[in-house]
């Protein structure tokens, strides 16, 4: 069926038959293979066959009843005629209208490049292009790389598991640096010290030569963090040289003067590694020996990225494995006339790149320019020396390729041999892995000026564009209880020594319940949160398998639904949406687990209210409950593995399932111990139920499993993580159980001192009127005292009565 007009089907051949019967017969015949109630109109051979007929067809030609019928309907419609009632509604359909619907959330991610949140939109549909600035290795990881790389590990995990983002992460490797030359230097120089066994005497000589020029030092430094730790480190070197110069005045030649010189030479190596470099160190040539050094502690790095469950990148770049690009990169940036080489250096033209058209230097902080503490901590201790600084044509100005000095690792460029720059290294191989542009790039806050504004200058020098990063995304800092942490202030907690006190979970869960751009306090508050945190929901996830254990057939499985299980329904669906929008709000991962909170401790009151009810809650609704929220921990990170609820159960290394393998053995045994304590009570054996006690509190706790008796009901077994120190557990009880004891005597022995006189008469707020014993005779508001009440308060009276007189008689033995 077409539009009025239109030739929608041919009918012409209808025109050339005669008779009434034939006729009819070919239009049935036409119309059993072809679909004629497709339009709103009927057409003009619509109306011109409709014509041809005297009246409907009979029931034997179905096909044309059903046609003549439908296009009797249209011209009854069509002529502005009612239609009929008994065809109304069934031969056309009403219109439809679709919902409104309501605008969904958009993700916005906090770009530093413009210090506000903004729409996340990758440059190439789904597919996210992400480079994250990596460590540099010249010592042990610590707590600050935990806070940028499990932060950048859970924003990535999201992106990936929840907003479903093609996610392509490059990292590097920073192995060629100042800081790693001279760390490298200075060990292989005390190594070798060390391996010459010097005297004590002569320990004693050398670290006296070495503390002069670090007293210098000490004397000099302004900055108070560095100096309160010079002077530390000069406390500890004091303290080990005063019993060896004593011993060494006094003639002293025997094991104790040997023992106490290589105390000294422990307490003071760094002053020995410093004055040990400043007179060997140029003598270092070997390149191997600048690499052994960043291989073992990268090694160390990615051990401790395993431990806290941060995913590997996809791509890892490291910098003594691109120099060729490096090289390359320097040469075109040259090329392109922002960079100028200087007595075997190249440096990049910071006023020229400025000044060009569709260029701009220091985009993320543009009031640092200028600020040459940063700029030379941005160079390096091994480059900012006067003849380094006197090469370039700005003080801003800044290396892209460093001529090598004697005691440095080189390699081979058209400017002589020399090494790269800090900045340009993430250039580069940023460039030869993800292109011109990228849609994020991470680091830590500390990162913004001059690594990463120097990062974005020299990009956007090399592929003359204005937008080699879309979105700069900065991890905040970590402080330690509240005090500033720096590898080099050597006031740090390496991630080893975290791990050996907290769970790589609980650290995770710390850091979730904070802003991922915001400073991170790693502090005993801050854990004892994430712990009790965790144990919340452990004990949740716990309750809700204890019910699903309970046996039931398929049917038996779902339950009519009460006021209580649609109320828990509608908030379980708005704190889905909560945490939606939580994360869609800069990754907001602080709000999305006080969400989730908020949804175990009213499905925890569900629970509780089914249960004192004697009845067993809905299964499948708490199930769906428990799945989601061990979805949204998967995506955080905070569990590993496919558990489909909870968090998986025994320590690294046990198996995930250890659960389902133990609990048939556990519920063979709480059946075993429910049938004897019956025999037990019954029998009135009660040493049989005291054992039966000893073993549901003390033994298998001791095993990870807590076991509980419900009357009426099966067992509830349950079992415990190994993460839960039990013996801390037990411990705390006991402790809390002495002090409530401790607490109620103090409170009894306070309580017997108050003579019965006065015990009514400081509780004006609910007596105004005593007699001359003190006892009340009118409440607050003056109306007398009942004599239902005084009868109460008389035996309040005559107890604390009793009590007062044992205090006297006690006072008056002298105890």
């Amino acid at each position: 069926m077409a539009g009025a007009g239109e030739q929608a089907f041919d009918y012409g051949f209808l025109l050339c038959i005669r008779e009434d019967v034939r006729r009819l017969e070919a239009l049935n015949e036409y119309l059993c293979s072809r679909s004629y109630l497709a339009g709103y109109a009927p057409s003009r051979a619509d109306e011109e066959a409709f014509a041809l007929l005297r009246g409907p067809p009979d029931r034997r030609h179905a096909h044309a009843l059903r046609w003549y019928k439908h296009i009797a309907a249209l011209q009854t419609q069509t002529s502005s005629q009612a239609p009929d009632a008994s065809t109304k509604g069934k031969r056309l359909q009403p219109h439809w209208s679709p919902p409104d619907g309501t605008e969904q959330p958009k993700l916005r991610l906090y770009n530093s490049l413009t210090r506000t949140k903004e729409v996340f939109i990758p440059q190439h549909s789904n597919r996210v292009l992400w480079y994250c600035c990596g460590p540099t290795v010249y010592d042990a990881s610590h707590m600050g790389h935990a806070r940028s790389y499990i932060s950048f590990d859970i924003l990535r995990r999201i992106l990936m598991d929840y907003f479903k983002y093609d996610v392509f992460y490059c990292m590097n490797i920073t192995d060629i640096d100042d800081k790693i030359i001279k760390r490298a230097r200075q060990t292989h120089l005390l190594e070798q010290y060390r391996a010459k066994k010097p005297s004590a005497t002569q320990i004693l000589q050398d670290v006296l030569s070495a503390r002069e020029p670090f007293k210098a030092k000490l004397a000099e430094t302004t900055d108070p963090d560095k100096k309160q730790m010079f002077e530390r480190l000069d406390t500890a070197v004091t303290t080990a040289l005063t019993p060896l110069q004593g011993a060494a005045q006094s003639g002293t030649v025997d094991a104790t003067i040997q023992s106490q010189a290589q105390v000294l030479l422990e307490e003071a190596k760094d002053l020995l590694a410093e004055w040990l470099d400043s007179q060997f160190g140029s003598q270092v040539t070997e390149n191997s020996i600048f690499s052994l050094l960043p291989k073992y502690w990268e090694g160390e790095f990615h051990k401790d990225m395993d431990a806290l469950n941060v995913l590997p990148p996809d791509v890892l770049t490291r910098v003594s494995e691109y120099v060729p690009e490096i090289v390359e990169f320097v040469k075109k940036i040259v090329n392109n006339g922002y960079g100028y080489e200087s007595n075997g250096s190249v440096y990049f033209d910071t006023v020229k790149f400025d000044t060009s058209s569709g260029h701009a230097y220091a985009k993320l902080v543009p009031e640092a320019v200028g600020d040459q503490k940063a700029l030379q901590e941005g160079e390096g201790d091994l480059s900012i020396s006067a003849d380094r600084l006197s090469e370039k044509r700005s003080q801003n100005d800044f290396a892209l390729w460093k001529a090598s000095k004697p005691g440095e690792p080189s390699w081979e460029s058209p400017w002589g041999k020399g090494r790269p720059g800090w900045h340009i290294e993430c250039s580069a191989m940023a460039g030869s892995i993800l292109g011109s542009s990228m849609d994020i790039h991470g680091g830590g806050f500390d990162l913004r000026f001059p690594h990463h504004d120097n990062e974005l200058a020299q990009s956007e020098a090399y592929f003359e564009n204005d937008h080699w990063v879309r979105y700069f995304l900065h991890t905040g800092h970590l402080t330690i209880a509240g005090c500033k942490m720096s590898k080099s202030l050597k006031n740090f907690i390496t991630i080893k020594d975290a791990l050996a006190r907290h769970t790589a979970r609980q650290l995770r869960l710390a850091f979730l319940m904070h802003s991922w751009k915001d400073t991170l306090d790693y502090s005993i508050n801050t854990m004892e949160s994430a712990i009790q945190y965790e144990k919340f929901m452990n004990e949740f996830f716990l309750n809700v398998k204890d019910i699903l254990r309970t046996p039931t057939d398929f049917t038996g499985q779902f339950e009519k639904w009460a006021v209580e299980e649609v109320e828990l329904n509608k908030s379980f669906y708005e704190k889905k949406e909560a945490v939606h929008e939580a994360l869609c709000d800069n990754i907001d991962t602080r709000s999305a687990l006080e969400e989730m909170r908020t949804l175990v401790g009213q499905s925890n009151s569900y629970m509780a209210t089914r249960k004192a009810a004697k009845l067993l809650p809905n299964r499948v609704l708490l199930q769906s409950i428990a799945r989601y929220l061990t979805h949204m921990f998967q995506t955080f990170g905070a569990i590993e593995g496919t558990e489909p609820i909870g968090f998986p159960v025994g320590t690294n290394g046990q198996n995930v399932d250890l659960e389902s393998t133990v609990m048939p053995y556990l519920n063979v045994l709480a059946d075993f111990r429910e049938g004897v304590r019956k025999i037990a009570r019954e029998q009135k054996v009660t040493e049989v139920l005291q054992l039966c006690d000893t073993v549901r509190d003390d033994v298998l706790p001791e095993l990870g499993v807590r076991m509980e008796d419900h009357e009426g009901k099966l067992v509830l077994t349950l079992l415990i993580t190994k993460e839960f120190p039990l013996e801390e557990e037990k411990k705390k009880k006991k402790e809390k159980a002495l002090r409530k004891k401790r607490d109620e005597e103090m409170a009894k022995q306070a309580k017997m001192k108050v003579p019965p006189s006065e015990m009514f008469r400081s509780e004006t707020e609910k007596y105004s009127s005593f007699d001359d014993t003190g006892f009340p005779t009118r409440d607050a508001e003056g109306k007398e005292i009942s004599k239902g009440q005084a009868k109460k308060l008389r035996k309040l009276y005559e107890a604390q009565e009793k009590l007062y007189n044992e205090y006297l008689q006690s006072n008056q033995n002298g105890s």
